[in-house]
């Protein structure tokens, strides 16, 4: 590696081959020195999930644009990708971490189920400056070229800048033509929630299964939103903190009478 350019880890949860992380590759490569470890499949919706009960696999591979750097496939969630990526392949600690491209909204509620945050929010537990991109298209075929300026203006922003200790960035952009996006918005994440139902079916030896299903409910009118700003054409920009202890309710919680 360099020692001029930043060392970028790059990963996503879609898997090392989709398009989102080949994009966002791209952008890298013209940033910094780059290696990539990412899932061999797709792990949406794993939230921040690690591998325990099961050996981890971490090959490195070799694609069409791999030219001058390194990539890895790794068997595991995208929370592992991170872990052994730092412990295991980098020889010191990335000056970035970032995630993505993903395929589809990783906006408001969605940050909790997302296996593209889970490995930007691990960077950040490991003291590792990261980001989360997405894009409001679940199709193989999105067009992610619209996205590539503001990933690289923000990517540029946290490596100058730096970013606190416990926070990482959360980014997604809405499925629009390059010219009808109009800029970014920073914002805070919607207060949203999916009404879900299960659609229960039974298979030919008799056995119940269930398909998830529902619909993406925002009741959340604030103009200072994630949703907001994406409805309304523009990037939106939410700092996440991984630190999950309600402070607010701390004092309340030391007047209950615990020890009666």
């Amino acid at each position: 590696m360099s020692k001029e350019k930043p060392l970028i880890l790059v990963t996503n949860d879609d898997g090392i081959t989709a398009p989102g992380i080949r994009s966002l590759l791209q952008v890298m490569k013209e940033i910094g020195d780059v290696v990539v470890v990412a899932p061999d499949s797709p792990q949406s919706g794993m939230g921040h999930a690690i591998t325990i009960s099961d050996t981890l696999f971490c090959d490195s591979v070799t694609l069409k644009e791999n030219y001058n750097h390194k990539e890895y496939s790794c068997s595991g969630t995208p929370a592992d990708c991170v872990k052994i990526a730092t412990q295991e392949i980098l020889h010191r600690k990335p000056d970035l971490c970032v995630s993505g491209i993903n395929h589809g909204s990783n906006s408001s509620i969605n940050v909790i189920y997302s296996g593209t945050m889970s490995a930007a929010v691990e960077a950040g537990v490991e003291g590792i400056p990261a980001i989360g991109f997405s894009l409001l298209d679940y199709s193989l075929n999105a067009d992610f070229e619209p996205c590539k300026k503001y990933v690289k203006a923000i990517t540029k922003n946290v490596l100058k800048n730096g970013l606190p200790k416990g926070v990482v960035l959360n980014v997604n952009f809405p499925k629009l033509p390059a010219e009808e996006i109009k800029g970014i918005k920073v914002c805070r994440q919607a207060n949203a929630h999916w009404e879900e139902e299960f659609d229960k079916r039974t298979n030919p030896q008799g056995r119940d299964y269930y398909w998830l299903s529902g619909k993406f409910v925002n009741n959340d009118e604030g103009q200072d939103t994630d949703e907001w700003a994406l409805e309304n054409g523009y990037v939106s920009l939410v700092p996440v903190q991984f630190d999950l202890t309600a402070h607010h309710f701390i004092n309340e919680l030391n007047d209950w009478k615990l020890d009666e």
